[in-house]
């Protein structure tokens, strides 16, 4: 079982929807962990991430300072959600030796992503806002100053890195990262593809969140390889923007 049901968004779905957030994942992970455990399931992967990390933390962050504090305001109802997900399949490890691994990964995106301007997370939800503003003359609005840092890992990269987990690692937890960078260079690689650097403008009226959560993958690499080749950011940003203009009438937007 590859558990990767969650209720999610970006950091404002998270700030505006906390009691959705925590309820509806709450609900959902205690349901698949106790069904993967009452039904035998020979092992589960379950997915976590990395901005459930403490806010007030040294970095990197790495896989044992889950609990070492509060997460960020902004995203603490999901965040707490997801340290129980993590707690529960440690029990039952524990308890009755089921295999429970959980992931962590940091920030996702690829094609085929929740491009909803509100609610969507921010990769999919820059391009569909540059793509509006392009098709109507306006400016290209980024919200906060751009300054705060994220990993980004491209989606194809994380399957391949599950199913290489599924069936060679079977430890408690691991952080599946790639290389960070600042949301102003997101929207910038953004803005190029689609020949509108010139409109890019940030709105710091809006709160940019967290300022970083900077994770350690050196246990990934060790056990995948210190060379692996993830897919450069800009060259994953590009394949979804490709993918966004091709499939605009039929994209998840709402």
């Amino acid at each position: 079982m590859i558990h990767l049901a969650a209720c999610v968004g970006g950091i404002y779905n998270n700030m505006n929807n906390k009691v959705e957030m925590l309820e509806k994942n709450l609900q959902i992970n205690y349901n698949v962990v106790k069904c993967c455990h009452d039904f035998g399931v020979i092992k589960m992967i379950a997915c976590l991430s990395t901005c459930i990390f403490p806010d007030e933390t040294a970095y990197p962050i790495n896989e044992t300072m889950l609990h070492n504090g509060p997460p960020h305001t902004s995203n603490d109802a999901y965040a707490y959600s997801k340290r129980m997900l993590q707690i529960h399949c440690k029990a039952y490890r524990e308890m009755y030796g089921d295999n429970f691994v959980c992931i962590i990964p940091t920030n996702i995106y690829g094609p085929a992503d929740n491009y909803n301007l509100e609610d969507g997370h921010v990769i999919p939800s820059l391009i569909h806002k540059c793509y509006l503003a392009k098709q109507t003359g306006a400016d290209f609005v980024v919200r906060g100053t751009g300054s705060p840092l994220r990993q980004f890992i491209y989606s194809e990269d994380l399957a391949k890195i599950i199913l290489w987990i599924m069936e060679f690692y079977n430890d408690e937890s691991v952080i599946i990262s790639a290389s960070e960078t600042s949301i102003a260079n997101v929207a910038k690689i953004i803005a190029d593809k689609f020949e509108y650097g010139d409109r890019m403008v940030f709105d710091e009226t809006y709160s940019d969140g967290q300022y970083k959560k900077t994770a350690d993958n050196s246990l990934l690499l060790s056990l995948i390889g210190e060379n692996y080749d993830f897919t450069d950011i800009g060259e994953g940003i590009g394949k979804s923007v490709d993918w966004f203009i091709t499939n605009y009438a039929n994209a998840w937007k709402n």
